[in-house]
């Protein structure tokens, strides 16, 4: 079975798949008369033709390292972001488009305060907490057509760090 490390989550290192949405360095305003940092317009959101904005909220079971990788999504109609709500670290695994098909997975690990937003048609892994609970924000597409394909992956790839 062949296996792949995990590796910490950056921007520059995510940036051909999507973007890092983190709350660190110095803010680029203050608001809130003071009060408040905002880290501003942090990802590159795409609802295609037809969509529009999306929030939900998911519960995802925790798994645990090695992680058996069997599976990539991706939405070729808009972007997807992932928000973490429960603070903990969680995997993040990316695949660049191979001709229709994912290419090698690269994994990461991200922390409790990164979320990240996948680009357009970006392959993906599923949402993996490493801890309970796993609970996301989610932002995506909302409309008509599919925005769901499927790989599997076989053989599966073991991912730890």
């Amino acid at each position: 079975m062949i296996g792949i490390a995990a590796e910490p989550l950056t921007a520059a290192v995510f940036a051909p798949f999507g973007d890092v949405l983190e709350a660190r360095g110095e803010p680029d305003r203050i608001i809130n008369r003071g009060k408040c940092g905002r880290w501003h317009d942090r990802a590159r959101l795409d609802f295609g033709p037809g969509g529009q904005a999306g929030i939900s909220m998911f519960l995802a079971e925790a798994r645990s390292l090695p992680y058996r990788l069997d599976l990539l999504e991706r939405h070729p109609e808009g972007s997807q972001a992932f928000l973490p709500m429960h603070g903990r670290e969680w995997l993040v695994i990316v695949a660049p488009d191979a001709g229709g098909r994912p290419g090698a997975p690269r994994a990461f690990v991200a922390g409790g305060d990164q979320g990240v937003n996948f680009h357009r048609g970006t392959w993906h892994g599923v949402l993996t907490p490493l801890h309970d609970p796993g609970l996301f924000a989610v932002v995506d597409r909302i409309g008509d057509g599919a925005n769901l394909e499927e790989h599997a992956l076989e053989p599966p790839i073991m991912v730890d760090l």
